[in-house]
């Protein structure tokens, strides 16, 4: 659609923010701009009227940006409209937050018409990437902000405006920081004010307060209306030494106060350091960014596994078992035995790069199918036995009767594989050259699952047995195989603990599942 045809919704509990936003998407040709003072009324807007892009801000009262983002992914019907969020926050794991639930593009303040207009557009052509059968947005879709000034260049020297209707002052200024920055001034208010609202905004304002027409506390409160403005650090330089002007001057964000006749050797190392603020918060934007496409890179990794390697993945385990039972050679069924392993390892490898990132940034969403667990259990047991029969290891299990009905449960089947597989391997590894592995299967208000063996868990892993990256005692060991399984298992409703003791030299895990097809008790075997 053409953004002459399109609707923005505006979404800031600050008026004059609404309107200044709605005021460049005018500039930027937009057809149709609506707006909202918080989340909750932003969401009313969306339910009885069609909107195409949505630009709003994070701290808002009654319900934050953050809060609309999250409720809009979890609606079918709002959840592809390009969202943009506009934000000061710095702070990196609620930005983090936000980039795991879908935000289309974060745009940080201060901002001009020029980037409103690019991260609009890599909104809009993200959201077409991510969904099917919408139109591709072009270079070309977004026309170019109709403002005279060109965007600063990187690495250009940064802007210290000074405002002053002293000639003398400007002078002095001027000659103060010349070397070292880009210095523009003006002698009066609203020249200043325009500098500050426009495509080019400087980094720092020098403002003198008492001067004819606007003064300085004039500017600055109106600076604060406007998303080019409202972050440009100010510091008042005037003849006004009360406190009362002082208090006043904090009052409408100023970093700094000095009093006329100003020192250079205090004022210098005084803007050095606010530059040095204002250089990390450029860096913001292009860390954010990155942020951003590192997700969306994720993204494209879990589709390529997903779609091209996990189905089929799934569909030779699917056919191997079949095989192995009908009357194959024993060196047959060893080689299919094989393949079977091998995909199961693959299998972790795509569940460990996609599924378990999703759990982690709340995105998971389980889509539930009717497990035969006892059933994956076996095969994972015959599989561990093949591949670790050089160790000797003895094998006991006690499941309970299948031939009375086979204990089912609502998860992922490839899940439930990768858990009991990595358990099994664990329990192998740490059992001593023919030691004793032992696996009951019981019905207990659903199925549990106990995975004994030798040998205890040393002492310095035990507090954080499940955490990521946890492990002792393995050379090549990642710890993400018992993090994974906690996590794998707590996906499908299930729990999962562990025991050790030193006294026994024994430790056993112990996985619950709800049961959702209830079978008739039976003998073990």
């Amino acid at each position: 659609m053409s953004l002459d045809q399109s609707v923005f919704l505006v979404v800031d509990d600050i008026e004059a923010m609404r309107k200044v936003i709605t005021h460049q998407l005018r500039t930027l040709g937009i057809g149709k701009v609506v707006s909202a003072n918080n989340g909750a009324e932003a969401l009313a807007v969306l339910r009885r009227q069609h909107v195409d892009v949505i630009l709003s801000d994070w701290n808002m009262p009654v319900m934050s940006g953050l809060e609309l983002l999250k409720a809009l992914r979890a609606d079918p019907e709002l959840q592809r409209i390009p969202f943009v969020m506009i934000t000061a926050e710095a702070e990196r794991a609620r930005v983090q937050e936000a980039i795991a639930n879908g935000v289309s593009n974060l745009l940080v303040k201060p901002y001009t018409t020029r980037s409103l207009a690019d991260r609009i557009e890599r909104a809009r052509q993200w959201e077409s990437q991510r969904s099917p059968g919408r139109p591709m947005a072009t270079e070309s879709a977004m026309p170019e902000p109709r403002v005279a000034s060109p965007a600063p260049s990187a690495g250009q020297l940064p802007t210290i405006l000074v405002v002053d209707d002293t000639p003398d002052y400007l002078r002095l200024l001027t000659d103060l920081f010349k070397n070292d920055y880009k210095v523009r001034v003006c002698d009066n208010g609203q020249r200043a004010l325009e500098i500050c609202c426009s495509d080019t905004p400087p980094d720092l304002v020098l403002l003198d307060v008492v001067m004819p027409g606007m003064d300085g506390f004039e500017v600055a409160r109106r600076m604060r209306e406007h998303p080019s403005a409202e972050t440009i650090p100010v510091i008042f330089i005037t003849s006004l030494n009360s406190v009362d002007a002082q208090m006043q001057g904090a009052a409408l964000g100023a970093v700094d106060y000095v009093s006329k006749p100003i020192e250079p050797d205090l004022l210098k190392p005084r803007v050095r350091n606010f530059m040095r603020y204002v250089a990390l918060h450029k860096e913001l934007q292009a860390e954010f960014d990155a942020m951003q496409q590192l997700t969306r890179l994720r993204e494209d990794v879990e589709h390529i596994t997903r779609h091209d390697v996990k189905a089929p993945l799934a569909g030779i385990m699917a056919l191997v078992q079949p095989l192995m039972e009908e009357g194959l050679r024993d060196d047959q069924v060893e080689r299919l035995r094989l393949v079977e392993e091998l995909a199961l390892q693959a299998l972790e490898v795509v569940n460990l790069t996609t599924e378990i990132y999703k759990i982690e940034t709340g995105r998971f969403q389980l889509r539930p199918q009717a497990v035969p667990i006892g059933d994956i259990l076996m095969r994972v047991i015959n599989i561990t036995r093949a591949s670790y029969s050089v160790k000797a290891v003895q094998w006991h299990y006690a499941l309970e009767d299948l031939s009375k009905g086979a204990p089912q449960i609502a998860g992922d089947p490839v899940f439930c594989y990768s858990i009991l597989q990595n358990l099994m391997k664990n329990a192998c590894e740490a059992t001593p050259q023919g030691g004793l592995v032992r696996v009951t299967l019981e019905l207990q208000d659903g199925v549990v699952i106990r995975i004994e063996n030798a040998g205890a868990v040393p002492d310095s892993v035990r507090a954080t047995f499940f955490d990521k990256y946890s492990t002792a005692g393995k050379p090549n060991g990642t710890g993400m195989g018992t993090y994974s399984a906690k996590l794998l298992t707590a996906a499908q409703g299930g729990t999962i603990s562990m025991e050790t003791s030193d006294a026994d030299d024994r430790t056993s895990i112990t996985l619950w599942f709800p049961l959702i097809a209830p079978i008739g008790n039976g003998a073990t075997i």
